[in-house]
């Protein structure tokens, strides 16, 4: 049996700051530990990656698609990009309404609005379609403003220095 919540909230993770994907990934895994069920969606990242490894082994508790092409970072995304994205926001709707998710997390949703893969008011228009008994969460930098308003619970993560801007690489484990 599945716990649900009475109430869920909506919850944003932004700022120019190391550890908002982190702070999200942290939130499935203590969902996972109390018996919910969580549904990640990934707007930008393609590949196996060290948390796609980790998460594997929760499969009975976290799902995991990645909808981004891994190509796209910068300038203007391909018409293959925008329906990669498309489909991401439909099966974050369709998780969202199955009952079979209590968290649902946009992971680098708000990316994906301010590069384009899709206008902002996607985000606006799931926030508002969001299920009373479930938790959704975004992530991702330049959260717009009116997101932000909507949002029950946002943390900004803020740089205050990070090695990367002494050259270190992201590392294996830690970065990726």
């Amino acid at each position: 049996m599945t716990m649900a919540f009475k109430k869920g909230y909506t919850q944003i993770y932004t700022g120019d700051g190391k550890g908002k994907t982190t702070a999200a990934l942290g939130l499935a895994l203590r969902a996972a530990g109390a018996g919910l069920t969580v549904y990640i969606a990934q707007f930008i990242k393609s590949g196996d990656y060290s948390e796609i490894k980790a998460l594997s082994r929760l499969a009975d508790r976290i799902t995991v698609e990645q909808f981004g092409l891994g190509r796209f970072v910068k300038g203007k995304p391909s018409p293959e990009d925008r329906a990669a994205a498309r489909k991401g926001l439909e099966a974050i709707r369709s998780a969202m309404t199955s009952g079979r998710y209590q968290v649902v997390i946009m992971e680098e949703g708000n990316v994906a609005a301010t590069c384009g893969l899709f206008p902002i008011d996607e985000i606006l228009a799931i926030m508002s379609q969001k299920p009373t008994d479930v938790e959704l969460v975004v992530t991702g930098r330049g959260a717009d403003a009116r997101v932000i308003d909507k949002a029950d619970l946002v943390t900004e993560m803020k740089a205050v220095k990070h090695y990367y801007q002494a050259g270190v690489a992201a590392r294996t484990g830690i970065e990726k």
